[in-house]
């Protein structure tokens, strides 16, 4: 009798829900409970059971559960508005990579594009291409399937190469920033940017991304999850698993706080130093030929720089304690969905 009841506890876990009526602004309802079943335990928590294959047992001694799925909510979206949601994003989706995609091919079959700015356009919109594609297509499987679950191993997949396109846009446009100082600030602008400076510029962001993306796996490799495994987000975000262990992640804290702080910060700072010597060089030969060409020039990565430091800065670097998860998620949307599908817009090959 006492096997049986261990195994029973065993093979259901269970994660709480700090307000039963927030399952409708999910979709729970709709969505999870065929998962399981829902208990309201009279305190206001739902706690939402699930069957033993989204759980582990670790056997160390004593009973433990440990996290072997987790199931990403999706956005806050109404059950009768999935359909037109779902066909919205599709339409993102589909926009983002054949946009892309022409950039990539044109700049490939044309030589007159076969320059530094183009260069660094055509890794831009690769990286833009794969970092909407890490989150896009499980975003558009989980809002049409009532499996809402992602391994572990997927979990921490999707998480590196996330960081990994999201950091070597970053790096790109540090660099389009410089070539276009080089370009404005001096008369040898082909002797500078020479094809070996070039080169350099590109392969440095892809190893400095590629160091920090496995950074960040590995260290969260290391930690248990050992209840809560329901992510109140549409992807794998960083943040989020971080508030799901129940292991010490100071450790991962203090690498975000310095290490991807100098990611977000000194990049930023590299540009807005690279766009105010363009302006005091503008100034120094005041005329409306010399500021459309700037404008015509600087414009488009300006705009591309607003959108994806704007929300970044906005969600990780400035907090606020009275961000709703709603919100956050709105704000992630901005720069993994919005930015990569407008980049084909904003860089017109004409400029």
């Amino acid at each position: 009798m006492k096997t049986q009841r261990r195994q029973k506890e065993v093979n259901y876990g269970f994660v709480a829900i700090d307000n039963c009526s927030s399952r409708k602004n999910w979709n729970l309802g709709g969505i999870l409970t065929h998962l399981g079943s829902i208990r309201d335990d009279g305190s206001g928590r739902c706690q939402y059971v699930f069957p033993q294959r989204y759980w582990r047992q670790n056997m160390t001694g004593r009973n433990q559960t440990i996290v072997s799925e987790f199931l990403l909510l999706g956005l806050p979206i109404k059950s009768e508005h999935q359909n037109l949601f779902y066909a919205l994003f599709l339409a993102m989706y589909v926009t983002t990579v054949l946009g892309n995609l022409l950039i990539l091919v044109l700049i490939c079959l044309d030589p007159h594009l076969h320059t530094p700015m183009y260069l660094f356009l055509s890794n831009l919109s690769f990286s833009d291409l794969c970092f909407s594609s890490v989150t896009m297509p499980k975003l558009l499987q989980n809002m049409q399937s009532q499996d809402l679950s992602i391994p572990y191993a997927g979990c921490l997949t999707q998480m590196y190469f996330f960081l990994f396109f999201g950091d070597l846009e970053d790096f790109l446009l540090v660099a389009m920033a410089y070539d276009r100082h080089v370009a404005i600030c001096f008369l040898h602008y082909t002797t500078i940017m020479s094809p070996r400076l070039c080169l350099f510029l590109v392969l440095l962001p892809w190893m400095l991304t590629t160091f920090h993306a496995m950074l960040h796996t590995l260290l969260m490799a290391r930690l248990h999850f050992c209840e809560d495994n329901v992510i109140p987000h549409f992807f794998c975000d960083l943040s989020a698993l971080l508030k799901l262990s129940c292991s010490d992640t100071r450790v991962n804290e203090l690498v975000i706080f310095f290490v991807g702080g100098l990611i977000i910060v000194i990049p930023f700072l590299l540009i807005i130093t690279s766009y105010a010597q363009i302006v005091s060089s503008i100034l120094k030969v005041p005329s409306a030929k010399g500021i459309c060409k700037a404008f015509s020039t600087c414009g488009s990565h300006l705009t591309m720089v607003s959108l994806f430091y704007g929300t970044i800065i906005g969600l990780y670097l400035c907090p606020s304690a009275h961000n709703s998860t709603v919100k956050e998620t709105v704000m992630s949307m901005m720069y993994t969905v919005v930015a990569p599908m407008l980049n084909p817009f904003i860089y017109s090959l004409r400029n």
